[in-house]
């Protein structure tokens, strides 16, 4: 088991790092005039093609963070060959996605910006879906706190994790989902990624759930992922378990969907998102469910109004 999260770790980092590399502009730095203003263009190599990309108009800014940002590249593609090199000493070998899976992870990310603007409505983060897309894309947003912004950055970063082959590649385990809470919970608590030890209480209800205990966690959930059952009623039982099992500190929600997500995502089974105009609803029947009123009807719910297949 260590082994399995030790790897898991390194393709996080993997992951990250290849992240940074493509979102870095660097290469041979070339200065093209035209009409007495100069651009500057950049020479780089990429899975072995030679390739030319455009930067900006020319400013002695602009082209020192180049030569700086290809110092950085450098030591960004060394970091990658030494996790890689680390891998190989697990004996990991990376497996081939099924055109399937491959499908979904493409539906996947042409919804992210819809997918983490519903996630901030459900969470209550005060956002437009301009202003979402906007942080997704790394602009500037002058009406919204920073917490929120970092709500919606934090969703984009664990979407990104779980949309990367290698870890839609991993098992849909305990260990991951402690790197999603991790992930979501950033700069908030520096309990993120770990199991709950305090009681909490939850919004519109006396119901309170009990502490949880890991052990416990790691075995109900394999027993709702050893279920019997189609792929979409197990991630809605996976989705709902984590809820109301309140396994984490805060960041619960949004670290159940993106969970289930991935279990959804490695068998190309679809998507499960609540739509923001359904949020209300669903909270009501959540609640119903914490307390034990409702399962068929939110599982119903989620089923039918909240799952896209591709």
């Amino acid at each position: 088991m260590e082994e399995k999260i030790e790897i898991m770790h390194l393709l996080q980092s993997k992951q990250i790092l290849e992240h940074e590399l493509q979102s870095t502009i660097y290469g041979s730095v070339e200065v093209r005039e035209k009409d007495s203003k100069k651009y500057i263009y950049v020479h780089y190599r990429e899975d072995g093609m030679a390739l030319t990309k455009y930067v900006g108009e020319y400013s002695e800014e602009l082209y020192n963070l180049i030569l700086n940002n290809s110092i950085k590249a450098k030591e960004l593609k060394k970091q990658i060959r030494e996790v890689t090199k680390k891998l190989q000493q697990f004996n990991y070998v990376e497996e081939e996605l099924s055109k399937k899976v491959e499908q979904n992870i493409d539906f996947a990310k042409r919804n992210l910006v819809d997918t983490i603007y519903k996630q901030a409505i459900l969470e209550g983060v005060a956002t437009t879906f301009a202003d979402t897309k906007n942080i997704i894309e790394g602009g500037k947003i002058n009406n919204m706190t920073s917490e929120d912004i970092l709500k919606i950055v934090n969703l984009k970063h664990a979407w990104e994790f779980i949309l990367n082959k290698n870890v839609i590649l991993s098992n849909t385990n305990y260990a991951l989902l402690c790197e999603i809470n991790k992930m979501v919970e950033e700069g908030f608590y520096y309990s993120a990624g770990k199991i709950r030890n305090v009681p909490v209480t939850i919004g519109g209800t006396t119901w309170k759930p009990e502490i949880p205990i890991e052990s416990d966690v790691k075995v109900e959930l394999e027993e709702i992922l050893n279920k019997k059952v189609n792929d979409v009623d197990k991630a809605i039982e996976i989705l709902l378990y984590i809820m109301k099992k309140q396994v984490f500190i805060d960041g619960n929600k949004r670290t159940a969907v993106i969970y289930s997500n991935h279990y959804l995502i490695s068998k190309g089974s679809g998507i499960i998102v609540i739509p923001t105009e359904l949020t209300e609803e669903f909270k009501d029947l959540l609640i119903s469910y914490y307390e034990g009123k409702e399962t068929k009807t939110i599982k119903k719910f989620i089923k039918d109004k909240c799952y896209m297949s591709i």
